[in-house]
């Protein structure tokens, strides 16, 4: 296949088909996020799209799953997606899941019923980054959204049949905002009930702002100890029933998943087997995005 620059998938997409739809982060302005800083946005001509997907057929016996990359391939006009979708049915009709990411802006800008054909076109599942449910963290880390607008955009995507998963921030509120941070995200996810949360551990990457402020002085990192006292706090808070839970991404000290609301007991006992030292944590040098 063709990418131009690093392509960025979720860990559940490792064996998926991977094309390029647009290229870059329509938003791509967040202070702790450097995944799209060297790509400027821009729509992927249809016809080199197209042409990777027959060249794929021509190579795969079987493509059970397709990831449409970069990191938001739902902004694209709602035509282009559903000609996109037609040539995966055409093309892979043993195709399963069709995903890719969504901003809270892409969701929002699609009709119901545009988003109920994708559905019906295959588009079976979106991954949307809510990162904190703290309108004061979303607006430091430069989100470019209230966590209601984020709220929206899930719940919207619930309504019209397409399975969301959400991601979060554990350490994004900095040692000021961490119970904030906590019982916001806690109700964000709650609100929106999504199918699947994953939380992730904040890493400072060179070449972001937070990367500078935290050189500053001007924001202080979390120790281990705080972001799991913040996790027991999030997860104490979390109502979604039926919701798949996974802190188990390469960046987080504890690994930890579960069904909620069910799974809660076990999931906050090994979260304070974890504080009371009774549970080894990830060493700092082996956590990795």
């Amino acid at each position: 296949m063709r990418y131009v620059g690093s392509v960025y998938r979720p860990p559940s997409e490792a064996r998926s088909l991977i094309v390029q739809v647009t290229y870059g982060c329509s938003h791509n302005t967040c202070a702790f996020c450097s995944m799209y800083q060297g790509k400027q946005f821009s729509l992927r001509p249809m016809a080199e799209i197209l042409e990777d997907f027959r060249m794929a057929r021509a190579a795969y016996p079987s493509v059970p799953r397709i990831f449409l990359a970069d990191g938001d391939a739902l902004i694209r006009p709602a035509e282009d997606l559903e000609q996109i979708l037609q040539e995966i049915i055409n093309l892979f009709p043993e195709c399963e899941l069709v995903t890719c990411y969504a901003s809270p802006i892409s969701i929002q800008v699609r009709t119901e019923e545009e988003l109920k054909r994708l559905r019906q076109l295959g588009l079976k599942m979106v991954y949307m980054g809510l990162e904190s449910g703290c309108d004061q963290v979303l607006s430091q880390m430069r989100k470019g959204n209230t966590a209601a607008e984020i709220i929206a955009a899930g719940q919207k995507i619930n309504d019209s049949g397409i399975r969301l998963s959400v991601t979060a921030i554990s350490g994004l509120g900095g040692q000021t905002l961490w119970r904030e941070h906590a019982i916001g995200t806690a109700a964000a996810l709650s609100a929106m009930k999504p199918a699947y949360i994953g939380l992730l551990t904040l890493m400072v990457e060179p070449g972001t702002l937070l990367h500078d402020w935290v050189k500053a002085g001007q924001f202080s990192l979390p120790d281990s100890q705080l972001v799991l006292e913040e996790t027991a706090l999030l997860v104490e808070g979390l109502d979604a029933p039926g919701c798949i839970f996974r802190m188990n991404h390469a960046s987080n000290y504890l690994s930890l998943r579960g069904t909620l609301n069910q799974d809660k007991p076990a999931m906050l006992a090994k979260l304070r087997d974890a504080l009371s030292g009774q549970t080894q944590l990830k060493p700092e040098y082996f956590r990795a995005l």
